[in-house]
């Protein structure tokens, strides 16, 4: 029986690390991050191509991919499993002809590009796998189509104060709030001319990203969407068009990011809600689907927190997420903070604004970020929850920057760590003699 052609690819790019995310990619890509107490980045391109109807997927991944292999499966958490759809997670190979490591996204593309050609889609979703937002594609190549575009690339409003920071796409106003032309495109300008910043979301008719992606091999020096690929199809005069986007985009390329944006789960009407868009996850990774029901402690308090089953808590947590298996002991408290697998927080400790990898062992009365005592209160709130002004819109006071703990680290009792301090996984435990450790430091 002849092979069906479908109407839709999807490619994503989810091989990568970046440096700002610190230790919590030493051992991981960015879209195999944990997040929202029981998910991964990943998690939220899956779920939107599911939920998009397209089950046709390949996932480019190349920096230590056991994790993302491990959790993506064989697609059945996102019901891609069948004779005509499937997940397939392609890392780089070895072959009779000329192949390497990926040098970028777009020689990633190219080099699985037998993978494309040999099911032939009429149209090629290309999205980044490390962003967290919701979105029907099927919007996106419906406009695709209508205007006969060679490429059409989504496209979001940031602040103009970070609009250097990604490629920006000045957009005609032919279609309005819809999108339209785009007129001018940069990569990470220095004077940007507009604050509608690439999604990392392309639709690309098939022909014109084989030629596009066949010329850059020859003839650049980098090999990336962004800065090659996009401008090189606006120089050869293809029909690039502009995609808006009006939902929340959550960028987490950075520390601050990836809290800033776990700490947008939180509150009365979260600005992105896991429930609301129906994330989907792989349950049997790490054996979440087997663990019991959260349990609270006769002292245990739990306010504006996201806590999953298997977590114990015998102490407070305010306005944090606690991944499964996390125990927080007696006296302890956890605010402000991101807390990966089977962390364990001892008695009388203090954790404020604090992301800490699995297996982290927090020993008695250490005390980690902007607190100096489990009692204390910040002087604006004393006698009162934190999340109270949280809800009310004044911010609780909080510390200057966020602390991160590598996993697989034992903190030993009574220490105390800084505001921005960084530790690296697996410390022995000759480096952690020292008694505190100053704001910002960062041990290896």
């Amino acid at each position: 029986m002849p092979q069906r052609k479908p109407k839709v690819l999807a490619v994503v790019l989810a091989g990568g690390r970046v440096d700002e995310l610190s230790v919590l990619t030493a051992h991981r890509p960015k879209s195999a991050v944990p997040f929202g107490g029981f998910a991964r980045v990943i998690d939220f391109p899956l779920s939107n191509l599911m939920q998009s109807g397209l089950e046709l997927v390949g996932v480019l991944s190349q920096y230590r991919s056991f994790s993302l292999i491990n959790h993506i499966g064989i697609g059945a958490s996102w019901d891609m499993i069948g004779r005509y759809r499937g997940v397939f997670v392609l890392p780089p190979y070895q072959g009779f002809g000329q192949s390497s490591w990926y040098r970028g996204s777009a020689d990633a593309v190219r080099q699985n590009l037998d993978f494309i050609q040999f099911h032939n889609p009429e149209t090629i979703l290309i999205i980044s796998g490390d962003h967290v937002y919701h979105m029907d594609y099927r919007d996106i190549i419906a406009y695709h189509r209508r205007k006969d575009a060679d490429c059409t690339m989504a496209c979001v409003e940031v602040p103009w104060s970070k609009a250097h920071r990604f490629g920006v796409a000045e957009i005609g106003d032919e279609d309005g709030a819809v999108g339209g032309r785009v007129l001018q495109y940069r990569e990470k300008p220095e004077v940007p001319a507009s604050n509608w910043a690439s999604m990392t979301v392309y639709c690309f008719k098939p022909r014109v990203l084989y030629d596009l992606l066949e010329a850059n091999a020859r003839e650049d020096e980098s090999f990336e969407f962004g800065r090659d690929i996009i401008p090189r199809a606006m120089v050869g005069h293809k029909k690039v068009y502009g995609y808006k986007f009006t939902g929340y985009w959550g960028y987490t390329r950075t520390i601050e990011e990836y809290w800033q944006t776990s700490m947008d789960l939180l509150g009365v009407e979260p600005r992105l809600s896991l429930c609301r868009w129906g994330i989907r996850t792989n349950l049997d990774h790490r054996g979440i689907r087997d663990c019991q029901p959260l349990k609270v402690g006769e002292e245990g308090q739990i306010s504006n927190s996201l806590v999953y089953n298997g977590c114990l808590v015998e102490g407070r947590v305010e306005n944090s997420i606690l991944f499964p298996g996390v125990q927080v002991k007696a006296g302890a408290v956890v605010r402000n903070s991101v807390l990966f697998f089977d962390n364990v927080v001892g008695k009388g400790a203090c954790l404020d604004k604090v992301v800490s990898d699995v297996n982290v062992t927090v020993g008695e009365e250490v005390r980690i970020g902007g607190q100096t005592s489990a009692g204390d209160e910040p002087e604006e709130q004393a006698g009162a929850p934190l999340v109270g002004s949280l809800l009310a819109g004044a911010p609780p006071a909080e510390p200057t920057g966020v602390t991160v703990l590598g996993w697989n680290n034992q903190i030993p009792a009574g220490m105390v760590i800084g505001a921005g301090c960084t530790l690296y996984p697996a410390l022995g435990p000759e480096k952690m003699t020292r008694s505190r450790i100053a704001d910002g430091e960062v041990v290896r």
